[in-house]
């Protein structure tokens, strides 16, 4: 009998070891993992997209491919990953438009209950410039000078809907300004037109603004963010002026609802180890972003706020263009 009940034991070991088990699947990743960057390439967001996939693929000993999926202000990439298959393979990588995005296009997803969070990567502000003719010094003083010009100022901007328009708006709505919107097809020609006086403010990138008010092209007021920028700490920030002024252009990496609980606890961990690499970190420096991390549920938090900033914004500034 002994012998029987040995015989068994040893079988159904043989038989397990076989298999893998009844429940056991193969470790993640198995295979190469898709990112999409819902711009173009070249951009910001692609180059640090291509910087990270490159430090993760090495530690997930899987290729990352970045798969540039443009269109619609981001939506048809984010559309694309948000439908794609729960499994960890597919992920997209946005930025703050993201978060203006829902007050703009008609959606084919809940941007922000339709997907998985993974970490947000990084963050930075906006730089208020104005063209050296202006004669404010100040957020206090332009805003001064724009009360006596009402409707006669213009600002440009990358875009229409896009994160610097908004910004504005935003700033007209707690300054009580009058100010006109020019939009441009890009960030370059919207800086060109503030450097050769064709719109007098601009609410660009810090890193793209930096050259030129330190060559005395351009006169910068303040940032956009809560605290003063680590790479211009003798700027003020807008909300030193107009208090809880705030405007955030962030970078976060999401996946479909419904991914694996742990998959997303490795994907998280794994991407936060190389923010922390000196590579990226001076990459992100040199674009005036800095690194931020943390849990998923933070970034989650992140598009929230802006989803439902933009619309108050666009709904009382009465942006034309939108939803």
């Amino acid at each position: 009998m002994r012998k029987l009940v040995y015989c068994a034991v040893v079988t159904l070991t043989v038989l397990i070891a076989a298999t893998g088990g009844a429940n056991a699947q193969p470790e993640y990743p198995t295979k190469p993992l898709r990112l999409i960057v819902p711009m173009a390439a070249g951009g910001g967001v692609d180059g640090l997209a291509r910087a990270i996939t490159q430090q993760v693929s090495s530690s997930l000993g899987q290729t990352i491919v970045v798969d540039n999926r443009t269109g619609a202000g981001g939506t048809i990439g984010a559309g694309i990953a948000a439908h794609s298959s729960p499994d960890g393979y597919t992920l997209i990588m946005v930025n703050a438009s993201y978060g203006a995005n829902p007050s703009f296009y008609k959606l084919s997803y809940d941007p922000v209950n339709d997907i998985q969070p993974i970490i947000q990567v990084g963050k930075s502000g906006l730089f208020m410039a104005v063209n050296s003719s202006v004669p404010a010094k100040s957020v206090k003083e332009f805003i001064a000078y724009a009360k006596t010009r009402p409707g006669k100022l213009n600002y440009g901007s990358a875009g229409h809907g896009g994160l610097g328009h908004l910004a504005v708006e935003l700033f007209k709505l707690e300054a009580t300004v009058n100010l006109v919107h020019v939009p441009y097809k890009g960030a370059a020609p919207a800086l060109a037109a503030l450097i050769g006086g064709e719109v007098q403010l601009n609410f660009s990138s810090i890193a793209a603004t930096i050259p030129h008010v330190r060559a005395g092209r351009l006169r910068g007021l303040g940032v956009t963010t809560a605290e003063r920028a680590r790479a211009l700490p003798e700027v003020p920030t807008v909300g030193e002026t107009l208090p809880g002024y705030e405007v955030n252009f962030w970078y976060g990496i999401w996946g479909p609802k419904g991914m694996p609980k742990d998959i997303v606890a490795r994907l998280n961990k794994e991407i936060a180890r190389a923010l922390q690499m000196n590579q990226i970190g001076r990459l992100m420096e040199g674009h005036g972003v800095e690194p931020v991390g943390g849990p998923p549920e933070e970034l989650r938090r992140t598009i929230k706020r802006d989803v439902d900033k933009w619309r108050r914004v666009v709904k009382e500034a009465g942006v034309s263009g939108a939803k």
